[in-house]
């Protein structure tokens, strides 16, 4: 076997290996004992730049109290967040499993492709390689529409679901920009690369809440300071998220679908 048929089995890896993450994470979050609610009791920041002025840490230090669901008592930690909390707010904390730690959950946004259909894919995407370099050109063809019609189906999953949230509008001030930094400037690319994401403040339930946000871009114009930024509450859930239900993604997800359901009609129509 040669190195470029070995090569078709990476995209499938490590789309599985990602799928597989995050399957740990969503299964945590629905376990009864894979979260609670915890309070600030302290919030530190913690800003560190290098010799050009640039930020190499900018992260907030948190102290919370929750009471550990497991065993039922009262437990503190210590963790690093990249928003901003007020001491006594409420937050939800995502108990670290198979060795990771405890963390805010914080900004949850509803995942593109839904994990297990992630993880499904990439084994599909590893299939597809054996199939191919095993010149099993239906088989192959069969792995295909299949992951076609998983991508398809997890789009429409997203658009639902977003849907179903009945989303409210939160308006948000930018306040700052943070800055982090992608790659340097070399002898063969000039110029430092810089990424930049918009940090906001909003009220919500009458307490201010400053965050840094997922959204970002390659131009600080951007996000200029004083600028409104739409961000959604889930009133039910108490979550604020960046993305509402998009109809690019129900369009998208429509598509692929429907050529993932063509192609494998196409393939019984050979059989």
């Amino acid at each position: 076997m040669d190195l470029s048929s070995l090569l078709l089995y990476i995209p499938g890896i490590v789309i599985f290996l990602v799928g597989s993450a995050r399957v740990r994470t969503w299964l945590s979050d629905i376990r009864s004992d894979g979260h609670a609610a915890a309070t600030v009791t302290d919030c530190k920041h913690v800003v560190k730049k290098d010799r050009q002025g640039n930020e190499i840490f900018n992260y907030h230090n948190l102290t919370v109290e929750y009471v550990n669901p497991k065993t039922g008592n009262k437990e503190t930690r210590a963790l690093k967040s990249p928003s901003e909390f007020t001491v006594g707010q409420q937050v939800h904390l995502r108990l670290g499993t198979m060795g990771r730690g405890d963390t805010i959950m914080e900004m949850q946004e509803e995942p593109l492709i839904h994990p297990v259909i992630t993880m499904v894919c990439g084994a599909l995407l590893i299939l597809l390689a054996l199939f191919t370099n095993q010149h099993q050109d239906v088989r192959a063809m069969v792995c295909l529409s299949l992951v076609l019609i998983g991508l398809g189906a997890g789009l429409l999953l997203n658009y639902g679901s977003l849907k179903k949230r009945g989303l409210t509008e939160l308006d948000a001030v930018i306040t700052d920009v943070y800055a982090r930094q992608i790659s340097k400037s070399t002898k063969i690319v000039k110029g430092e690369k810089f990424t930049y994401y918009p940090v906001v403040k909003y009220e919500l339930n009458g307490v201010t809440n400053t965050r840094r946000c997922i959204v970002n871009s390659s131009s600080k114009k951007d996000f200029l300071i004083g600028n409104h930024l739409t961000l959604y509450l889930d009133e039910a859930k108490g979550e604020v998220v960046e993305k509402p239900a998009r109809k690019t993604v129900l369009a998208a997800g429509i598509v692929v679908l429907t050529i993932g359901i063509l192609s494998g009609l196409s393939i019984l129509s050979v059989l």
